[in-house]
């Protein structure tokens, strides 16, 4: 866990990220933190794992990444999920710092 981000944590090759998913809303989008994870509000249905495709493809280009370079390494039909993103992980605590004052 990085200082101030409970939900990213940094390892040798990457980072993970910790999220809660909603599915089904109205529009895409971070919500803000929500029990130690970024909460992602998502338009698509969680059928035929469409949520999974359209969070890493959402993720991919917040980020600004390809769409390889993300993996959903648990939770792959559970709403909190950890994802594997091959970035440094003070890139991404930047991106999150700019989320997250969105967000509030």
């Amino acid at each position: 866990m990085l200082a101030g981000h409970p939900c990213l944590s940094a390892r040798a090759d990457g980072c993970l990220l910790q999220v809660a998913v909603q599915p089904g809303a109205r529009r895409t989008g971070a919500e803000g933190l929500h029990d130690g994870a970024l909460r992602i509000k998502l338009v698509a249905p969680p059928v035929e794992g469409k949520a999974n495709e359209a969070l890493l493809a959402w993720l991919a280009g917040e980020l600004g990444c390809p769409k390889r370079a993300l993996r959903v390494a648990r939770g792959l039909t559970a709403r909190r999920k950890t994802i594997e993103i091959d970035l440094d992980a003070a890139d991404v605590a930047q991106w999150l710092d700019r989320m997250l004052d969105g967000a509030s």
